[in-house]
This record gives structure tokens, sequence and C-alpha cells, in this order.
């Protein structure tokens, strides 16, 4: 280079320390690079360096670059690729599984004697061409509207279920239609990671090589729509009794809802679900709407189409078929298995049952319904019976009755909530006065020895005066002044509504339910009349809640596994903990108060039982079913008895049934309940109840004997009570308290009083005289001493239980009525046949 370059170039020709190197950067290049790597600044003579990068502080260095997020992102894409490709690779479409060879299950007792043998597949494959156009629409309507536009998979409602799944909106399926086929045709039904990652790689394969028509056929052929039916073929046979080529459309859209929830959804076998079922139809009909798939003016005209009452196999016929689909709602409801596992079978399921006390119910049902029954009375073919038996301390069934024959009537009378529970929820009301402490208006303590007006029809009163419900008493009796104790032997309704308003029905609701009575129950409302029993709890779902009392008020979950096995492997079952869900002395005091109408009250035939016990009796509307729940320390039982018409369904009432007048609780319900409670503890030690009462209540030093009331010494009553002694079979020790005069006679009755003062804040008592008869004492009822019921006829007729009814709705007896002509036991008055005036003495 000359010198005049090198001039022009700024650099000194002879300056051998600034050869090469700029003149305003004395700094070399290479020392510029060195200093930016390790942070520090270079500086020389004649310049000044680049200052060092700042140092990331506080959260900033939380935060990753730029530079780190692509590179993980690159890594992350990297891994998914690699992983897709490998999966896709690895994972073949396998052969299909072995439905067609599922195994039987098979159900035992406790005790390992077996019960009954089910799961032998029901399937018939069809072509698609058979299935119509409309039918296979519905199918999709229901399961997956964008089959035929989508992919095998899609991710965006796959993750959609999974986020809704975990905040809590329920668990929800993602899957495709392809999906579901791959798991019903090719892998299994269970929940795990593996059998996803098969599922969705499967799918994929399965979607490149074969058509969306041969999916959608398999799809339709494997599926399990309930009553053991795989298929839509097996389905349309189970359900319309025709083949499916002939199904129409409101018929095909049935089928496809059942897609959702086999179980739930048969409304021939969970009559209380219909509603749930047709409002799936008609999201499955307004689908096909929306998609334009049917006309709009076409789906207006459908109506539900009730599919035919199921045909189960005779192998499950007598109670074994009632303890079978018992046991299946119960796994399936708690999500221990699912439909379609269960019915592919294999399955050794031990139940709670014993079968010593499951003969003792059918026995005990047999003598005092079945036996009694006629041909040529018509009305007893309506006649019903459901039972179930609970241990108290552990919350196992140990027995059920479900029906007369599971192939002829196909409901589980046990476990169906479509009846009212009538007076049997009247404790529940007490137990939540104690609990809460509750007062009456006038702010007296709600105890057994509180007074109450009986009057009958009398209007409830809320803070600011009458609320417009005012409930009848049976046939309309006026009770007058009268303590709750004796208000619950008798089943005062009057009684009890104006205490479920003290209370409160919120906190009577929230009881029920701490109880062991589901919150979902029907007609389980926060009004006065929740006292008198219209919600429809079942009878299993009642008997829970009555071993609840029974158990000092520690709570358990029924449970009817002890425990199930597949391929020797046993399956996990959920724990069912206890606890203590109101206190003891609320659950015991409600005890104590049962005993009262066991001892005195409309529960007397309970007393052949031979055992210490409690319980309540109880009608619901217009008699249509008659309860008497009752529990001893060791068992907690409750039997209903009902009246359905075997050929429409609709629920009659057991006027006339059995021939009897009326069918009350403290009839057939009763003694089904005293005969099996004896036979079930029959060997055992005989407990009496270990009970820590409310404080102030002392019920003995209430408790009138029996001669003390108006009937005594009545020849009437004396011959009555014997011949009820003979039918009923008592043999047993009376438990009464009994009070014998010198000779071993009855001691007279007690002298009159007048009728108490009028009631601060409730209004004056009102002793109605019974129609027809004339006023006694000036025009009014005389009353007893210290629980100021009325003298004559203090025991409502019949010895009435609830009225289950709306505002004015009057229920049916409680008491088992007597022969016409004959004498009510403890009134020593006629009988009067239904719809007569009640007559009193």
């Amino acid at each position: 280079m000359s010198d005049e370059q090198a001039q022009q170039r700024g650099r000194h020709p002879r300056d051998p320390a600034t050869a090469g190197a700029p003149p305003h950067d004395p700094a070399p290049q290479d020392s510029m690079t060195t200093g930016q790597q390790d942070g520090s600044s270079t500086s020389h003579e004649g310049g000044q360096g680049r200052g060092p990068r700042p140092r990331r502080t506080g959260l900033r260095r939380l935060v990753p670059t730029w530079r780190a997020l692509l590179g993980t992102s690159l890594v992350v894409a990297l891994l998914l690729i690699g992983g897709f490709v490998t999966g896709y690779t690895l994972v073949h479409i396998p052969p299909a599984n072995a439905m067609a060879t599922a195994q039987s299950n098979v159900y035992f007792y406790a005790d390992g004697t077996q019960i009954a043998r089910d799961g032998e597949i029901n399937r018939e494959n069809v072509e698609l061409t058979q299935i119509p156009h409309t039918v296979q629409r519905a199918v999709l309507a229901a399961e997956d509207r964008d089959f035929y536009s989508e992919r095998a998979i899609d991710p965006q409602a796959m993750l959609r279920a999974g986020w809704n799944t975990l905040t809590g909106k329920g668990r929800q399926s993602g899957s495709t239609i392809t999906q579901q086929y791959v798991k019903n045709y090719y892998l299994g039904q269970e929940q795990t990671v593996t059998r996803k990652v098969k599922e969705f790689f499967i799918a994929i394969k399965l979607d490149r090589e074969q058509s969306k028509s041969d999916i959608l056929k398999g799809y339709l052929n494997t599926s399990y729509f309930g009553r053991n039916a795989y298929g839509i073929q097996a389905a349309s046979l189970a359900y319309y009794g025709k083949d499916v080529n002939q199904l129409g459309t409101a018929e095909g859209a049935y089928l496809a809802s059942l897609l959702n929830a086999p179980s739930a959804y048969d409304v021939t076998t969970r009559p209380e679900n219909k509603a749930a079922a047709v409002a799936r139809w008609n999201y499955v009909l307004d689908g096909m709407v929306k998609e334009r798939w049917l006309d709009a003016d076409e789906r207006d005209a459908m109506t539900f189409p009730m599919p035919n009452t199921a045909r189960p196999a005779t192998g499950l016929s007598g109670q074994r078929g009632y303890v079978v689909q018992a046991v299946e709602d119960y796994l399936t409801g708690h999500g221990i298995i699912d439909d379609n596992t269960l019915a592919r079978g294999g399955y050794r399921i031990t139940t709670t049952l014993q079968k010593p006390k499951q003969d003792a119910f059918v026995k005990a049902v047999e003598d005092h319904v079945l036996s009694k029954r006629e041909k040529r009375r018509h009305v007893d073919r309506n006649v019903r019976v459901g039972g179930a038996s609970i241990d108290p301390a552990t919350g196992k069934v140990v027995a059920m009755y479900g029906g007369i024959d599971y192939t002829r009537q196909f409901v589980n009378n046990a476990t169906r909530r479509d009846y009212q529970v009538g007076s049997t929820f009247k404790p529940f009301v007490f137990t939540a006065a104690v609990e809460n402490g509750s007062r009456t208006r006038d702010g007296r303590r709600i105890t057994p020895h509180t007074v109450y007006d009986g009057t009958d029809q009398r209007e409830v009163l809320g803070h600011y005066g009458p609320i417009g419900y005012a409930p009848e008493n049976e046939d309309n009796y006026s009770y007058g002044s009268i303590t709750v104790r004796a208000a619950t032997d008798a089943s005062v309704n009057a009684v009890y509504a104006q205490m479920a308003q003290d209370v409160g029905p919120a906190r009577v609701r929230e009881t029920a339910v701490a109880l062991g009575i589901p919150a979902n129950t029907p007609d389980l409302t926060t009004s006065p009349s929740i006292a008198l029993g219209v919600a429809t709890a079942s009878v299993l779902e009642m008997a829970e809640a009555y071993a609840t009392l029974a158990n000092h008020g520690r709570h358990g979950r029924y449970t009817l596994v002890e425990s199930i096995t597949r391929g020797g492997e046993e399956i996990d079952l959920p724990r069912v903990p206890t606890e203590q869900v109101i206190s003891r002395k609320a659950a015991d005091t409600t005890t104590a108060m049962l005993r009262s109408v066991v001892e005195d009250g409309t529960a007397a035939a309970a007393r052949s039982a031979g055992r210490p016990a409690a319980g309540k009796t109880g009608t619901a509307e217009d008699d249509k079913a008659a309860w008497f729940a009752g529990y001893t320390p060791e068992l907690a039982t409750v039997v209903a008895v009902m009246g359905q018409d075997p050929d429409t369904a609709v629920q009659k009432p057991l006027y006339g049934a059995l021939g009897l007048p009326r069918i009350g609780g403290g009839g057939p319900p009763t003694r089904i309940w005293a005969q099996y409670t004896a036979a079930a503890l029959d060997g055992t030690e005989i407990n009496d109840f270990d009970l820590e009462l409310e404080e102030g209540v002392d019920l003995d030093d209430e408790l009138l004997p029996v001669d003390g009331y108006p009937w005594a010494g009545d020849d009437r009553y004396e011959q009555d009570e014997r011949e009820e002694d003979e039918d009923v079979g008592v043999g047993a020790p009376d438990t009464r308290n009994r009070s014998r005069g010198p000779t071993g006679g009855r001691t007279p009755a007690p002298p009159a009083v007048p009728p108490t003062a009028p009631l601060p804040g409730n209004g004056a008592p009102t002793h109605r005289a019974p129609t027809g008869s004339a006023p006694r004492v000036g025009g009014v009822m005389p009353t007893g001493p210290r629980t100021g019921w009325p003298l004559y006829g203090s025991r409502a007729p019949h010895s009435s239980g609830g009225t289950d009814r709306g505002t004015h709705g009057r229920g049916g007896a409680d008491g088992a009525a007597p022969r016409r002509g004959a004498t009510e036991r403890g009134s020593g008055q006629p009988v009067p046949g239904p719809g007569s005036a009640p007559r009193h003495r």
C-alpha cells in the first residue's frame, strides 16, 4: 500500500502503533469482541469503548428471552412430531375384541351363595342400508353432527371436554363417533392413558383405511343400548319389538337418546327419569331440524314413542332380577363400572344381602299381602310391595324386596321414586326442630311436650300471619290442644305443618338431606307441605335416612356390594365414610318419640316383633301407598304397599284391596315389618335403645297408660284386640305400659277436664265434635290430663296418618282398617267405608 493510500485511509504510514486500526477506534476489533463477551468495558488512550449490557434483575429474570422461547418451541415441536410419528408407526389396528364371547356376570349373597347369573350378549349385525336414513341421522344428531365432514379426531372437542371436566361442569366426552367405534370394537372401556393413546392413533389410521359409512355401520352394530342389547337391531327388537328397518323417526330418536345413558333413560324401568329421557329425545329431534335432516312441521307433530315393557330373561325371576338391577344401578351410579364395561361381563359380584333375611322378607310379604289377594277382587291386581332393610352400624343393605316377580313386574318397588312417602317424613321435621333449637311463634322450645293446636284445616301461621295453607287432618278430625308427642302418635297434619313453618322449611329439607334423602328427590320442597310427605323418595332411600336415626345421627351411604372381582383381580370399591350429620341428642330424642308411635300410636302392630322398636306410619295422597318405616337398635327397615294399574302403570288408590276398606301404614306394611324383623333377628340378643335425650325431655313422665284412654274396659275393644292379635300372630310379650286395678281389670278412664286455654300466638284450640255425634261436656270435647288429648276419639279414626295432598288434600289412614262394621282398635267406634262420613265415639 502506498503512503498516499494510507493517508487517504486515515492512517500514518510510519506509525506502527496505529497500523491497521481506524483513527477513532483505538481498540482492536478482537478486543471489542472480547469486551462484549465478558461484559467489561475496554478503553484506550484517545477513545472510549461500548458500555456493558445491563444485568436482568427482579421478575425480569423469570421471563425467558425470545431466543429461549423460540428454542423451546422448536424442541417441543420436534418432540411432538417425533412422538406422533413413533406412535403412528408402532400402534397398529388390532383384531376385534372378544365381545361375542363375553362372560356372564355372577351375583352372590354375602355368604357366597349364588343369587343370579346374567350377561348373555344379545346382538345381530345389520348392513347400513337396512337402517333408515332418519335413524342414522338421529344417531348423528345425538352423538356427532359433523361426522361426515370432520376428521377422526376433534382436538377442539377433546380440549373442551377436558376443560369442562376439570372445572366441575360434569364428566364429558370429546370423542368422535370414530373414536367411540374404536373403543367399542377394538379396545375396551377402561379409563386409562394407554387406552386413550391407542384410541387416538387407531382412529386416525382407521379414518384413512375405511369409509365413513363403514365406520358408522360398525358403530351402530357395536354400541350398547341397555336391556342387554348390543347394536341398533337388537335395540329395536328390545324396545319396540320390530326390525330396525321398520323404525320411525321418533322411535329412532329415542334409541339414539339411549346411547348417552342406557340405564337412566329406559323409561319403563326408571319411570322417575322420564322427564330427562324426553328432554334428551327433544334434543335429538331439534338437532335434526337444525341440521336440516328433518322438516320442522313433521318434528312438531311427533309425540314421545313409549317403548315396550322390558322382558327380562326367566333366569332372573323372583327377587333375583330386582337384586341384579339394583346392584347394576349401584355400580354404575357410583362410578365404579360404567354400563358398557359391566355389560361385557366376567365380573363376580358379592352383595351385602344375607340370604336368611332375604327369605324372611319374601315370606312376610307372602303371608300378609300375596296370600290375601283374590282374583275376584279386581283391585287386588293393583297391589305392589317394596321393602329394604339396612344394618345401621354399617350401612349394608341386608335384605330387599322388589316385587312379586321380576319377569312379571319389571319395576323395582324398592328403588322407584314416584310414590309419596306420606307421614313417614314427619320425624325429620321434629329432628330438625331439636337439631336447630327451634321455637314456636310465641317462643316456646319445641320438644315432645310442646303443645300445639291440632284443629283440622287450621291455617298455618308465619311471621306476619296466615300464609294461605290449611292442611286437613285425616277424616277432618280436630284434636284441639295436643302435645307434639301425641300429635306424632296420631299423625296430626295441622300440628306438623305448623311445626315445619316454625322450624323453617329450608332447615327441614336440609336435615332430611343430611339424614340420607337425596337432594334431587322430586317434590322435596321448602314449604310447610314438606312435613306431610309429598316428596317421592324411594323405599331404599327412606331406609337409609331411618338408619341414620337408629345410628344416633351418624350417617353413611348405603352399600349393596361387598366385593367385586374380574379375572381374579379385585376391583376397588369406594370407601363409605360415616359422619355425625346431626347431634346424637336430636336423633335419640326423635327415636324416643317414635317409640311412642309403636307403644301407643298408629304402629301398634309392630309390637309383635317382640323387640324394642321405633317407627312411623304414613299414607300417600288418595291412599295410593301405605308405609311403615321402623327400626330396632340392630336393623332399620321400610315397607311400602303401593297401588298401580298393571296395564297402564297409573297409580291407583288401595281402597278395598286385600278385602280391607282401606290400607293404612299401620296395617299390612307394619305387619310385614314385624314378622320380618322378628325372623331376621331371631336367635340374637334383645337390646334396648341406648338414648341420650335433649335436656328437659322425659317421655316416661308424660306417658299415659293404655288403660287411661276412654275405651278402657270396653268389651268391643278387648274383642277387637284379640282378633287382631290372632291375625298378626302375636306371641311376643306386650311391651306397653299398662296399669291394672286391684282385680286385674283395666282402670277406669280419667275424669274429664275443661279444654285448655288459648295458646299464645297459635289461636284458641277448637275441640270440634265429630260429624254425626252430639257434643260432650258443654259442647266441647273433654281432654285428658297432661297430654291435652281429647278423651273421646283421642286417636284419629283409623289412627290416621298424613294428609299428603297439596293445600286441602286428605291422606289415607295409617292404622290398619278392620272389617266393615267392626270397631276400630283403640277407638271402640264403627269404621266408615271409603267416602262415608267419619264417625267417632
